[in-house]
């Protein structure tokens, strides 16, 4: 996990390829797949570390007892997440644009983001339109937080945090939900 994280974090990063983690992991190709199983295993434990490293804290939103608080929460999480290590999650996504298998796992991961916040609004609503909840979802990924966190270097992921958050909660009474 800190060889793939390093090599995408490095400032020249190299293409992510079971090969070139091994190398920086002075381990064989073979110890990576006996560890993984694959790339798409090794990805998915490199997700599941930076979330992991990250403090996601899902279970706070759920237990929320009003939908203005849970989607606050929910946003904190992914907005921690985000912030954690921009640097890793923007070249992730950039290179899935080139690397099929890389793009299905980050889709896979904003599935489960999206389905998260229907079960966590539907819990708080007899129904949310799908429109609110895709809005909402765009909100809280990686592009919105990045794209705020990057026009001011100088803003704090705090401050961008209670931007997202406070424009989320906007959103989700401005629906009526």
């Amino acid at each position: 996990m800190a060889a793939a994280r390093a090599l995408l974090a490095a400032p020249k990063p190299t293409q992510i390829s079971v090969d070139a983690i091994a190398k920086a992991a002075d381990v064989s190709r073979q110890t990576i797949y006996n560890a993984f199983g694959s790339k798409s295993g090794l990805l998915e434990a490199l997700f599941d570390s930076l979330a992991a490293r990250a403090d996601i804290d899902l279970p706070q939103a759920f237990a929320a007892a009003d939908p203005d608080t849970a989607l606050r929460r929910f946003t904190e999480s992914f907005c921690r997440f985000w912030a954690s290590d921009p640097v890793v999650i923007r070249r992730l996504r950039g290179m899935a644009v080139l690397d099929s298998d890389l793009d299905r796992l980050l889709r896979e991961r904003d599935d489960m983001r999206r389905t998260a916040l229907t079960t966590l609004l539907g819990a708080h609503a007899e129904a949310t339109a799908d429109d609110t909840i895709d809005v909402i979802w765009q909100l809280t990924g990686f592009e919105t937080y990045d794209g705020l966190a990057r026009r001011d270097p100088t803003r704090e992921p705090a401050v961008v945090t209670r931007l997202v958050a406070t424009t989320v909660t906007a959103v989700y009474a401005a629906a009526g939900s």
